[in-house]
C-alpha cells in the first residue's frame, strides 16, 4: 500500500498545475550574499552560429565534415527601471523530451537598463545539460549588476547528445566564441554590456572547458585515448599548440569551475594546469564519483600560476552546487530513461536550494571583487578552511569579538558542512 501512496504522491507534485519550480528560492538562512540584488532583471534568446567548423560528431578515419555550429544562448540582463519582475522559462528535463515550466525573476524580453557597463559572464552546462541547468545563478548574480550568458552547447544537450568528442574538442571553443559575440552586440543589451570585463562560469564538462579556456592544455596521452575523436581532431586543445597559446583572453578577469571533469581521467598534468594564470574558484562535493573529489583537489593543488580557492561542501556528489532544483516531474520515472530524472539535479545529502544559495554568495563575492574591483568581498574569502572550527564569538550588536572567526555573512549555526581552502599563485 506504502509504494502505491507515495506513487499517487509523486504523481500529485508532477502535475502541472501544482509543479511550480521556482529557481529563485533564497532560503532564511541562506548566507549573506546570495540575497538577490538590487537590479530588475530580464532575459532573452539569442542564437549565434560558428560556421564552417569540424564536424566532430560526424568525423571518421576518411573525412572530417564542416558544418556550421548552431548555438543557442538565454542572456540575463538589468531592466529598465519599473520593469515588472517575473517571469517563466520553458526547459527540457534530463529525459529529452519532457518539458518543463520553469519560474523566476526575470522578465521575458524586457527592456534594459538604459545606461551602465555591466561585466559579462559566460555560463557553460555538463554532458549533458542545457542553458537554464544553471539558471538559479545566472539570475541570481544578474540582479547584481552583470550580464550573463548561458550556452546550449550542440552534441551536449538533453534532446542533443552527440559524440562526447564533440565537446572534448568544442566546449572551450564555444566559451570563447560566445564571449566574442557578445562583446561585439551592437543592440541595446551590448551598450550596457563591458565586454572587455568577463569572467567564465563551468560545471562538469563546462569546467573542462572553463580550464582549457584559461590555458590549460590536455595531455599526449588523454589525446591519444579512447575519448579522443578521429585524425587528431583534439590536438586543437593540445599543450604547446599554438592553436592553446591563442585561446586563452585577457578579458576573462575570474574563472569558476564546478565539479571539472577531466583530472580524472588524465587530461592535464601540473605544467599543463599550472598556465591558468586567471583567479580560479573551484567548487566540488567531497564524495563526487564522477569527476572525482581527489582529481578536483589535484586541480586545486596543480594550477599553481594564480591564487585559487576550493569550495568543498562535504558527502556531496557531482550534483553539488550547479543544477538548478529538481524539477517537480523529474520526480516521476521517465519512459525514456527508465529511471527517475531528479537523479540528475538533486543529492543524497545537501538540500539543492541550500546549496544553490551557498554557490551565490561565493560566486557574488568573488566576481565583485575580480571584475568589479570590490576589495571589500576579499573578506568573503579569508576564512578559516573547516567551518567546523570556526567561532562565533560577537557582542549583541553583532559586532565580532577578539575570538570570533566565524565565516563571513553567514548566520550563527549556519556554516556547518563546508570547507573553503586557498592557495596563493606560487604554491
Amino acid at each position: 500500500m506504502t509504494k502505491y501512496l507515495l506513487a499517487a504522491w509523486a504523481a500529485l507534485l508532477a502535475s502541472p498545475a501544482l509543479a511550480e519550480n521556482r529557481i529563485d528560492l533564497v532560503r532564511p538562512d541562506a548566507p549573506e550574499l546570495a540575497a538577490h540584488g538590487d537590479h530588475v532583471v530580464g532575459v532573452t534568446t539569442m542564437r549565434f552560429t560558428r560556421e564552417g567548423v569540424p564536424d566532430v560528431a560526424r568525423a571518421t578515419e576518411e573525412e572530417v565534415p564542416e558544418y556550421d555550429r548552431e548555438i543557442t544562448v538565454e542572456v540575463w540582463y538589468p531592466a529598465a527601471q519599473g520593469t515588472e519582475p517575473g517571469g517563466s522559462y520553458t526547459a527540457l528535463l534530463r529525459d529529452g523530451v519532457t518539458e518543463v515550466q520553469l519560474q523566476g525573476r526575470a522578465a521575458r524580453d524586457a527592456e534594459p537598463v538604459a545606461e551602465g557597463a555591466f561585466p559579462l559572464v559566460i555560463v557553460s552546462h555538463g554532458y549533458p545539460g542545457n542553458r537554464f541547468l544553471m539558471s538559479h545563478l545566472a539570475e541570481n548574480i544578474a540582479t547584481k549588476g552583470y550580464v550573463v550568458a548561458s550556452v546550449d552547447h550542440p552534441d551536449s544537450t538533453y534532446d542533443d547528445m552527440g559524440a562526447f568528442g564533440s565537446t572534448l574538442v568544442n566546449r572551450p571553443r564555444d566559451q570563447a566564441f560566445v564571449l566574442d559575440r557578445m562583446a561585439d552586440l551592437d543592440d541595446s543589451i551590448g551598450a550596457i554590456t563591458d565586454g572587455d570585463t568577463a569572467a567564465v562560469i563551468g560545471y562538469s564538462m563546462g569546467g573542462y572547458g572553463a580550464l582549457i579556456f584559461s590555458g590549460a592544455g590536455l595531455t599526449e596521452d588523454f589525446r591519444s585515448s579512447r575519448y579522443a575523436p578521429p585524425q587528431e581532431l583534439l590536438e586543437i586543445n593540445a599543450m604547446g599548440a599554438k592553436t592553446m597559446a591563442d585561446l586563452p583572453d585577457d578579458r576573462v578577469k575570474a574563472v569558476v569551475a564546478i565539479g571539472p571533469w577531466g583530472r580524472n581521467r588524465d587530461a592535464w598534468d601540473a605544467e599543463g594546469l599550472s598556465e591558468i594564470d586567471t583567479p580560479l574558484m573551484l567548487i566540488a562535493g567531497g564524495v563526487d564519483d564522477v569527476s572525482g573529489y581527489d582529481a578536483i583537489r589535484s586541480i586545486f593543488e596543480e594550477t599553481s600560476g594564480t591564487e585559487r580557492h576550493l569550495l568543498t561542501f562535504d558527502d556531496a556528489n557531482h550534483n553539488a552546487a550547479a543544477p538548478m532544483p529538481a524539477p517537480d516531474e523529474s520526480w516521476e520515472v521517465s519512459e525514456t530513461l527508465g529511471y527517475a530524472p531528479f537523479d540528475h539535479y538533486a543529492d543524497a545529502v545537501w538540500d539543492t536550494t541550500r546549496m544553490n544559495n551557498v554557490t551565490q554568495h561565493f560566486v557574488t563575492a568573488f566576481l565583485d571583487l575580480h571584475l568589479k574591483g570590490d576589495e571589500a568581498k576579499a573578506d568573503y574569502l579569508d576564512l578559516v578552511p573547516n567551518s567546523a572550527d570556526a567561532v562565533w564569538d560577537r557582542a549583541e550588536d553583532g559586532t565580532p569579538n577578539e575570538g570570533d572567526s566565524y565565516w563571513a555573512g553567514f548566520p550563527n549555526r549556519t556554516a556547518k558542512g563546508l570547507r573553503f581552502e586557498t592557495l596563493p599563485a606560487g604554491e
